[in-house]
């Protein structure tokens, strides 16, 4: 069914726009209330936020929702997207719920869905909420009604399942390290499960004041980060996005890290390690050629999936990876957690650079990238992709990269964008691929 709500990572939109507002988000609680009111047991949703104005909105909306049809709401306040999806499953909810609009600015917003399972929903779930939402709810009544309480000690049970994911005989002492934590969701717990286990924390990007997330800090804007961690003479830098599902990590010298190298050094020293399951990596059609050349001559396989960490969760649950991600820093590690994690992934990679005792810069720099090209284009409607000079300069495209890289094009699940991009050993070839697809898609937008 053509979805009117649900994107690639559950819905977004601006807050108090059309597709998100406070009457939407009533009407999700109770569409995904009465959908999980499974048994006979007193039913329980958690909800987490990131720092953004309108997550007080949008939690109080979402919170009449769910009680209205008999669910009991558990609010944990500022959290990352990982931490709620840890909370549902650890305190038996049926249902999970992030407001968040990850890595976009603070007028945007977002609900994601967890099951009791700590699992994204599926494509199945997510159409029938969508119906749901179109109909009239039974609502409870009386004594069945829900009730809403807000629990304080999510910050610490998620700081202690943190700092479980690195191993005992690891400390992080003598680091020295800048967090971004991008205004966001992980303000305060990131820096303090890090200065825990011993390292120097040098912290920005932690003073949220609801329109400040991801503006010039984070995973998605980089230099105020690099230029810090050359400032402070510091080891290594983490840059985590507004719900800190995703990483970026900067090197001592200021040079950037993306998910590719991090999938890279993690994916090759698990399999070291007798730790890597599957036999290699799950990622999306952007990953860097680079990787997969990396990879196979490791003996490691790369199964490549469409855009969206939810495709990749749904890879490795399949063909039993253990280790997934995507280029833009989402890092999916089923033996810690069941959504991407950007503290845990980054807890890794300083696991694997006080054991190498070696520089950043030399650690995580494992393969060359293919030189590689994404550009986007906004559309304000249409389907510019389905115009035929469009097509016609596709296939071109694709003709002209045969046996030298490839071609992804996509529409983007969040913004009204037409994302273009390939890859290749001639950059210059790239280039003038892109452009030229660019142009043909913007003439007919």
């Amino acid at each position: 069914m053509a979805r009117t709500y649900f994107g690639t990572d559950g819905i977004r939109g601006r807050a108090n726009g059309n597709k998100l507002n406070a009457a939407v988000a009533m009407k999700v609680g109770q569409a995904a209330g009465c959908r999980f009111l499974r048994g006979d047991h007193k039913h329980r949703v958690v909800i987490g936020k990131d720092t953004r104005l309108s997550g007080y909105m949008m939690e109080n909306a979402l919170v009449a929702g769910f009680t209205s049809v008999g669910m009991d709401v558990i609010m944990t306040g500022p959290l990352p997207t990982p931490a709620v999806a840890l909370l549902t499953r650890e305190m038996r909810a049926d249902l999970g719920v992030m407001i968040s609009a990850s890595h976009n600015l603070f007028p945007d917003n977002g609900i994601k869905l967890f099951g009791p399972d700590g699992f994204k929903l599926s494509d199945a779930d997510e159409e029938a909420i969508e119906k749901m939402m179109a109909e009239e709810q039974l609502l409870a009544e009386g004594d069945a009604i829900g009730r809403a309480r807000r629990i304080e000690d999510a910050s610490g049970r998620y700081i202690h399942a943190v700092k479980q994911s690195l191993p005992q005989d690891v400390r992080l002492d003598g680091l020295s390290i800048v967090i971004d934590c991008a205004h966001g969701a992980a303000y305060n717990v990131t820096p303090t499960a890090i200065w825990e286990l011993g390292a120097k924390v040098i912290a920005m990007g932690v003073a949220p004041n609801g329109r400040n997330i991801n503006d010039g800090v984070g995973s998605t804007a980089l230099d105020a980060i690099k230029a810090r961690v050359v400032e402070e003479g510091a080891d290594i830098g983490i840059a985590l996005d507004g719900d800190a599902d995703r990483l970026i990590v900067i090197d001592e010298k200021g040079g950037q890290v993306d998910g590719d190298q991090i999938m890279a050094l993690i994916g090759s020293l698990w399999a070291k390690e007798g730790r890597l399951k599957g036999g290699g990596v799950v990622a999306t059609v952007m990953s860097n050629l680079g990787l997969e050349r990396f990879l196979d001559a490791q003996g490691l396989s790369l199964v490549r999936t469409k855009v969206g960490d939810r495709y990749v969760l749904e890879a490795m649950k399949a063909g039993g990876y253990n280790l997934g991600g995507e280029q833009s820093g989402h890092m999916i590690m089923l033996d810690h957690a069941t959504t991407g994690d950007g503290t845990v992934a980054a807890l890794q990679v300083l696991c694997a650079l006080v054991r190498s005792g070696k520089p950043a810069s030399e650690l995580l720099h494992l393969f060359n990238p293919v030189p590689q090209l994404l550009k986007n284009v906004r559309y304000e409607g249409g389907d510019p992709l389905a115009a035929q000079a469009v097509q016609d300069c596709i296939a071109a495209a694709e003709q002209e990269l045969v046996g030298k890289g490839r071609l992804v094009i996509r529409k983007s699940g969040t913004e009204p964008l037409i994302r273009v991009m390939a890859e290749g050993d001639d950059e210059a070839q790239v280039n003038r691929v892109v452009d030229r697809i660019c142009e043909a898609v913007e003439k007919a937008a």
